[in-house]
């Protein structure tokens, strides 16, 4: 019988937060989240403007077999018209009755709540994990987005979830041959725009003074139609910097601004510090801080965090800019590859940006969705 148990306890977030670096602890693509992130996360419970919360463990036989986080984002709702809970943070162990219990729980949440769809893997913002890995599962997970077993697919579906949307994931190589053609467009566009490319010898938490909040800006503004996006509030803003600082490296930040300094056009990349945490299960101690600074400083792997054009600027060649510039990483020689992350499936005019360079499709993500609304008419 699987007893399922709201996180209130010590010893309960500790079984949530260690669930995953058990199950996963002999997967070499299994990239874990910080361990201290997780943590902080769980303490502060609903104490959120924007959402509420719930998580859940699953135990079976005395032992826990999997984990649940509920989210009933306010803002969204609103914003969108919608009467979503967001499931994320699923782990479960090949058992349907264990999964059907954890998402029975978040959907009896739900439904005491007034809601009518669950939908997810999403989190509080585009910044967070979201996207269920269904291909690509022997290929590295970045940072960024959460690696899961083949079988995880099947038992979301078992309680009836079906695709909302998909994400698919390219790896960016040099490409075999420049073309001379996307430097000179990248020249003309800065030209014909008055923009300029940020300077970057100056040091790094200057630069993310100078630039964040123009930043985040121009990123609102961009994704605001995008599957999932959420205006960032000024608390994420702070707590999103505060994580960030320690894992950028400005030289492979390609930011756009015009004659005020402000951001109008972004490509930024994160050096790969999926390996460096792998071994420490996420947690930030001495060992593991000395090869996270070490890969921050001289990447091998790049993760494609976001790019952004305001809409002012998309027809105006700026893209060209973003492009020649990772052109140019790609082929100093320093760095082997780009990772993209999650690009919409819907999203083909950023895929076909892609052609610059030598690209390899080797992931795909979704988006789930399920209405319960029939059980809120029954109920």
């Amino acid at each position: 019988m699987v007893e399922i148990i709201e996180v209130k306890t010590r010893a309960d977030r500790r079984e949530f937060v260690e669930l995953p670096l058990r199950m996963y602890k002999d997967c070499p693509y299994f990239v874990p989240e910080l361990y201290g992130d997780v943590m902080k996360l769980l303490r502060a419970g609903n104490k959120s403007e924007i959402a509420d919360t719930v998580f859940y463990i699953a135990k079976k036989d005395g032992r826990t077999v999997g984990r649940i986080q509920g989210i009933l984002h306010k803002q969204s709702n609103e914003l969108k018209g919608e009467k979503r809970v967001r499931f994320t943070r699923f782990d479960s162990i090949y058992d349907a009755e264990v999964s059907r219990a954890l998402f029975g729980a978040v959907e009896s949440w739900a439904r005491e709540r007034g809601m009518t769809e669950l939908c997810g893997p999403l989190g509080y913002s585009d910044m967070d994990r979201e996207g269920l890995l269904v291909w690509g599962f022997d290929e590295n997970s970045t940072f960024e987005e959460q690696y899961s077993y083949e079988y995880y697919p099947e038992l979301v579906e078992d309680f009836g979830f079906a695709k909302e949307v998909d994400w698919l994931e390219f790896e960016l190589t040099a490409p075999e041959k420049k073309n001379p053609m996307l430097a000179r467009v990248a020249e003309r566009a800065l030209e014909m725009n008055k923009l300029h490319i940020a300077n970057t010898s100056i040091s790094k938490r200057r630069y993310i003074s100078k630039y964040a909040d123009s930043f985040f800006d121009t990123l609102d503004v961009c994704y605001a139609k995008l599957y999932g996006t959420m205006p960032i509030t000024n608390e994420q803003r702070r707590e999103l910097i505060s994580q960030f600082m320690a894992v950028i490296n400005i030289d492979y930040a390609v930011f756009i601004c015009n004659e005020a300094e402000e951001v109008v056009a972004f490509g930024l990349c994160f050096p790969s510090i999926g390996d460096a945490l792998k071994k420490s299960g996420g947690r930030l101690n001495i060992p593991t801080l000395m090869k996270l600074m070490r890969t921050v400083k001289n990447p091998k792997t790049l993760d494609l965090g976001l790019v952004a054009v305001r809409p002012e600027y998309q027809n105006s060649g700026i893209n060209a800019v973003i492009l020649n510039g990772m052109v140019e990483i790609l082929s100093d020689g320093r760095i082997e590859k780009c990772e993209t992350n999650l690009n919409l499936e819907t999203n083909t005019q950023v895929m076909a940006q892609w052609k610059h360079l030598t690209a390899r499709h080797h992931k795909r993500r979704r988006a789930y969705i399920k209405n319960i609304e029939t059980e809120n008419k029954d109920a």
